[in-house]
C-alpha cells in the first residue's frame, strides 16, 4: 500500500502561483501512475494532471493545460503540481492519487486510482 501526503496549499490572489507537493511512502516501487485531482464545494472530484512514475509525457485536463505542470522526483518519491496564473475557479481541495496496479495507463476517472492523500486546500481570491 502507498501512503500519500499533500502539502503546499494556501490562499493566493488571482494570477498568482502555488506549488503543491505529494510525498509518497510505503510500497512506492509498485506505483505506476501519479495524479492530481481537485474537488470544489458541491462539485464532483475532477482530474487535473497525471504522470507515469517511470516517465513519459504527462497528461493534463483542458482546464490545466498551459497553466499547471506536473513533475516528479523519483529519488524523493515526490510528485509536484506547479500552478500558475491561478483563477478563482481553481479554488478547491486538491488531492494526490496513485495507481499501484497495472496497466500503466493514465485515466482521468477517480476510480482508476487506488490510493489517495488527505487533500490540501487551495483558495484563489479575486
Amino acid at each position: 500500500q502507498v501512503q500519500l501526503v499533500e502539502s503546499g496549499g494556501g490562499l493566493v490572489q488571482a494570477g498568482g502561483s502555488l506549488r503543491l507537493s505529494c510525498a509518497a511512502s510505503g510500497r512506492t516501487f509498485s506505483t505506476y501512475v501519479m495524479g492530481w485531482f481537485r474537488q470544489a464545494p458541491g462539485k464532483e472530484r475532477e482530474f487535473a494532471a497525471a504522470i507515469r512514475w517511470s516517465g513519459g509525457s504527462p497528461y493534463y485536463a483542458d482546464s490545466a493545460k498551459g497553466r499547471f505542470t506536473i513533475s516528479k522526483d523519483n529519488a524523493e518519491n515526490t510528485v509536484y503540481l506547479q500552478m500558475n496564473s491561478l483563477k478563482p475557479d481553481d479554488t478547491a481541495v486538491y488531492y494526490c492519487a496513485a495507481r499501484s496496479r497495472p496497466p500503466m495507463l493514465i485515466l482521468t476517472t477517480p476510480e482508476w486510482y487506488d490510493a489517495w492523500g488527505q487533500g490540501t486546500q487551495v483558495t484563489v481570491s479575486s
